[in-house]
């Protein structure tokens, strides 16, 4: 048997159809389709090591070979692409005083953290794969879970900044690329708005003289990608681990979020019997990137557009997309290229990066309709936020808790402690109960125990 059906003639798809993840067009279409895919994860997937020092080639390897074992854990029943998480920056930038991390030591220390996400991660998806998504809701119902995201973003700020100033003329070009062609395209060229202002300040960089390409001879078209192991035996590289706590809340958020999308935009409402597997396979992802020196993965909104855009959401894309990043991780070249974008590039698209990311925090609110004229919703926000902002740390000898780690604890103990002091007091209820935290405005009622 078959794993795809043909869709129709396997060359269109007639207007209000879609192509199921069952499905997929003629070989020749799905294989531009999934080119795409890789188009438009990879602006984003790159930036992640570039910025936190990472290995290029690494990274795009196991994002691709997270993609397969995605597809291979759920069953080849959920399209999704595992690309870079942005939500890993500020821990692991953190290590370094929030630069780009600059030793192996630090890259070594740093992957002991991602590999702990994704062992919890995996967990949790064996827990939901066992009774269900509503307790996540419960524990992160949405001001909860939109402070967690946008914080991560707003702690980030700074970052953006030491780069932009490093090279002004290029990041404003960047950035001004970046905004322009999110507004000036629609569809799948809008969608890859960050990809072509980094493409454009790149080039505005060649231009004036801040690129050059004089070793790159010295770079073979193939050979094998740099691989670290993550330093478990380091007591240093343990202590990192609580900063990296939140971004398990984050991944959450993002693959069920992934989940009910796909489950929304292909009117199949049993795709949602897959979270808890999408959780599984993400904390399997992230856990051997961060065995070997890969940036942790997640789910990717990039390529949700791709399919909202062609209505195609058949696996056999994500397939396609998995082996290219596969092959392009093993080209030095590729990655001396990616390798070589300037500070000004990244200062200039991080700079709308950054702000983007807590932008779909608050998004998450607007979605689920948070009531900000309660104070508990409010100080939740507000106290999450400057701790984060302003990057409070506390540390303990070698053990340290960074602002991410305390604004998201600040988050959930101010809500939840603050709901049970108004009941006991009856000074206002609660926000009614698990609203789901996740985009999924009006819910989801499957909250049953998970197909296994």
């Amino acid at each position: 048997m078959a794993l795809w059906k043909i869709h129709g003639d396997g060359r269109t798809v007639a207007p209000g159809a879609v192509v199921a993840p069952g499905e997929r067009l003629a070989w020749p279409a799905t294989i531009a389709i999934g080119a795409q895919h890789v188009v438009a994860m990879f602006g984003a997937t790159f930036l992640v090591p570039i910025l936190t020092g990472f290995p290029v080639s690494t990274t795009l390897l196991f994002s691709g070979l997270g993609t397969l074992l995605f597809l291979l854990i759920t069953r080849n029943r959920l399209p999704s692409y595992l690309g870079s998480s942005f939500a890993f920056l500020a821990p692991i930038m953190a290590i370094n005083a929030g630069q780009t991390l600059e030793t192996t030591l630090q890259i070594t220390q740093a992957l002991v953290g991602v590999l702990a996400t994704g062992v919890i991660l995996a967990v949790i998806g064996f827990v939901v794969q066992a009774v269900g998504v509503g307790w996540i809701d419960k524990l992160m119902p949405p001001v909860v879970a939109g402070s967690i995201v946008a914080l991560i973003g707003f702690n980030l700020a700074p970052a953006a900044w030491n780069n932009f100033q490093l090279q002004p003329g290029v990041a404003v070009i960047t950035l001004a690329a970046t905004v322009l062609f999110s507004v000036l395209f629609r569809g799948f060229l809008g969608r890859i708005s960050i990809f072509l202002g980094v493409v454009v300040g790149y080039v505005a960089a060649v231009i004036m003289g801040e690129v050059t390409f004089d070793d790159i001879g010295d770079y073979a078209l193939f050979g094998l990608p740099d691989f670290h192991l993550a330093a478990l035996g380091d007591g240093a590289a343990w202590a990192y681990v609580p900063m990296f706590i939140p971004v398990v809340l984050v991944l959450i958020a993002e693959n069920v979020g992934h989940v009910r999308g796909v489950a929304t935009m292909t009117n199949d409402a049993s795709i949602n019997k897959h979270t808890g597997r999408a959780l599984i396979a993400d904390g399997v992802s992230t856990t051997i990137a961060g065995g070997f020196g890969g940036s942790g993965t997640t789910t990717y909104g990039e390529n949700i557009g791709v399919m909202a855009a062609t209505r195609v959401y058949s696996t056999a894309a994500y397939w396609v997309a998995g082996v290219v990043a596969i092959l392009l991780a093993f080209s030095p070249k590729v990655g001396y290229i990616i390798n070589s974008i300037p500070a000004g590039v990244l200062g200039g698209v991080t700079t709308a990066l950054y702000g983007l990311i807590g932008v779909i925090g608050i998004k998450i609110w607007v979605d689920n309709r948070v009531d900000f004229s309660r104070p508990v919703n409010q100080y939740t926000v507000a106290v999450s936020f400057v701790i984060a902002i302003a990057q409070f740390a506390f540390s303990w000898g070698s053990f340290q808790l960074g602002a991410i780690v305390l604004g998201t604890v600040a988050a959930l103990v101010i809500y939840h402690l603050g709901n049970a002091i108004a009941r006991w007091r009856r000074t206002g209820a609660d926000d009614g109960g698990p609203i789901p935290a996740v985009g999924a405005p009006g819910g989801d009622p499957e909250n049953a125990r998970e197909a296994s």
